[in-house]
């Protein structure tokens, strides 16, 4: 067999069945990446989503036993939206991150990489092959890198030279031994871009994800997210783009030459309030397309709920109210209570009065304890917020009395005793 001309024929149909980059690499432990798994362990880094097993993430003969290649493949996806919906008072929205946008990209790229297979098959009736996309044991980056497809960044993404880190990832393990490809050179240099933009710090040095602290992870986690991590997500719904929006090499980068790939932007930046009841059925109407729906619809409820808060939007506390009190899932209703209390803060006397009455009374009849704390939490932020409204009105009609207002009346009291 003529390996480099089959490798060639590989390369001309992954191009016509719309994959964007294809490359070849040795099917070989990957032993430095196994030693930084290791240590990436034992700081308590994994989100807790990837294969536990080390050895089958590192070693491909672990999937395949006469594993002799790995074959990396890379689709391109949008970074823009054209005419994006615009949030507006009582009808905000909220977004899903660009790997979201459009169809499953598991089931895209999995279509195209088992068509490569029987294309395989085809010329070599003994061939085998394993396909990963995302949930296969290998670690994606690292076989894309060592097959020269780009280079891992500083941010962990994997950096094309043509379409920067908007690329789905996938690869197949064969036993067929095709010459490899040569790698690329890292390009990120100096740059720390994505490490300073991080909105929690998750990216802790050059390619080194902590992902218990990364928004993209904690937005598809099905517990309570950390109550120091809520006021970061913003109005993310589902995963985060701002480490790969800051980076230089992805400046310019738009590809929207897969159908499949280009949103709607009704599911790309959906209306918050309407997810707040959406049932199973319409959210499989509306989600079930994107990989986002993968974790069901309480995480991204869950998430709106948040958003909500992160936009104050009053409109929003009747259904909050209602989640807090009905919802069946704890997780939802302590949220809503972390949300009542943000949003109640800023409310006019009146509302926030009946806004804690409401509170007291379901804090009195909830049955989990951690809701139980998160609403007393809402409690004692409500009454803070009202203490400094009294507070500023008390300056007010002293000032207007001409009585000293309290920093004034602070700063007087300090020139008396510094008088001579």
């Amino acid at each position: 067999m003529d390996w480099q001309r089959l490798k060639a024929d590989v390369i001309a149909y992954a191009k016509a069945i719309g994959i964007d980059k294809i490359g070849f690499a040795a099917a070989d432990p990957f032993v430095e990446l196994k030693a930084r798994l290791i240590e990436h362990r034992r700081k308590g880094y994994e989100s807790g989503f990837e294969e536990p097993d080390l050895d089958k993430r590192t070693d491909p003969s672990r999937s395949l036993p006469d594993a002799r290649s790995l074959i990396a493949v890379a689709m391109a996806y949008p970074s823009r939206m054209d005419s994006p919906p615009k949030s507006a008072p009582g009808a905000y929205r909220g977004i899903l991150c660009r790997a979201a946008w459009g169809e499953d990209y598991h089931v895209v790229l999995r279509e195209r990489l088992e068509r490569l297979a029987a294309f395989l098959r085809s010329r070599v009736p003994d061939a085998r092959c394993v396909v990963m996309v995302d949930t296969g044991p290998l670690v994606d980056r690292a076989v894309a890198e060592r097959a020269g497809l780009g280079w891992v960044g500083k941010n962990t993404a994997l950096i094309t030279p043509e379409f920067g880190s908007w690329v789905y990832l996938g690869e197949l393990v064969t036993n067929l031994p095709f010459p490899p490809d040569t790698p690329v050179t890292e390009q990120c240099g100096d740059c720390t871009a994505c490490l300073d933009a991080c909105p929690t710090g998750a990216l802790v040095g050059p390619g080194q994800l902590n992902s218990q602290a990364c928004l993209a992870y904690l937005t598809q986690v099905k517990t309570p997210i950390p109550e120091p991590f809520r006021d970061k997500l913003g109005n993310r719904l589902y995963g985060c783009d701002t480490c790969q929006v800051v980076c230089p090499h992805n400046r310019k980068k738009h590809a929207d030459h897969h159908p499949e790939f280009r949103p709607d932007p009704e599911v790309a930046k959906p209306l918050l309030k309407p997810l707040l009841f959406m049932g199973k059925k319409a959210f499989q109407q509306r989600f079930g397309r994107s990989s986002a729906a993968w974790r069901g619809k309480k995480p991204l409820q869950r998430n709106a709920i948040l958003a909500l808060a992160h936009f104050r939007d009053a409109s929003a506390i009747p259904d909050l109210l209602t989640l807090a009190e009905r919802d069946e899932w704890p997780v939802i209703r302590g949220a809503a209570a972390w949300a009542l209390g943000k949003i109640g803060a800023a409310v006019d006397e009146k509302t926030r009065a009946g806004l804690q009455e409401a509170l007291a009374s379901l804090a009195a009849r909830e049955p989990d304890e951690e809701v139980r704390r998160e609403l007393r939490r809402a409690l004692d932020r409500l009454t803070k917020a009202a203490a400094t409204v009294m507070g500023r009105s008390a300056n007010r009609d002293a000032a207007k009395n001409g009585a000293p207002r309290g920093t004034d009346l602070f700063e007087e009291r300090t020139e008396r005793r510094n008088r001579p």
